[in-house]
């Protein structure tokens, strides 16, 4: 069992990391419906904000860089399988 100060402390922590989490989830969720319902235009910039957005929680120790790295790499195959093949 923790012991009082420690469950203070974490309870702390918690309550500051929501907020960066939260971001880092809703924008990525945001670019991900731009994804599906083909507005490439703003989905690009979408993907752009949520990389950032993950990378800053990576940064501040509120997301594991693998778990970022996932999340980054499933968006980005998302918009590149979107945007069709490379027309040259």
């Amino acid at each position: 069992m923790p012991s009082e100060k420690s469950a203070r402390q974490a309870r702390h922590r918690a309550l500051q990391n929501r907020p960066i989490r939260r971001q880092a989830r809703t924008v990525a969720a945001n670019a991900r419906q731009l994804i599906q319902t083909q507005e490439l235009e703003q989905a690009v910039k979408a993907v752009g904000v949520a990389v950032s957005s993950l990378d800053k929680a990576v940064t501040k120790g509120i997301l594991h860089h693998n778990a970022a790295a996932r999340r980054k790499s499933r968006l980005m195959k998302g918009l590149n399988k979107a945007k069709g093949p490379a027309s040259s």
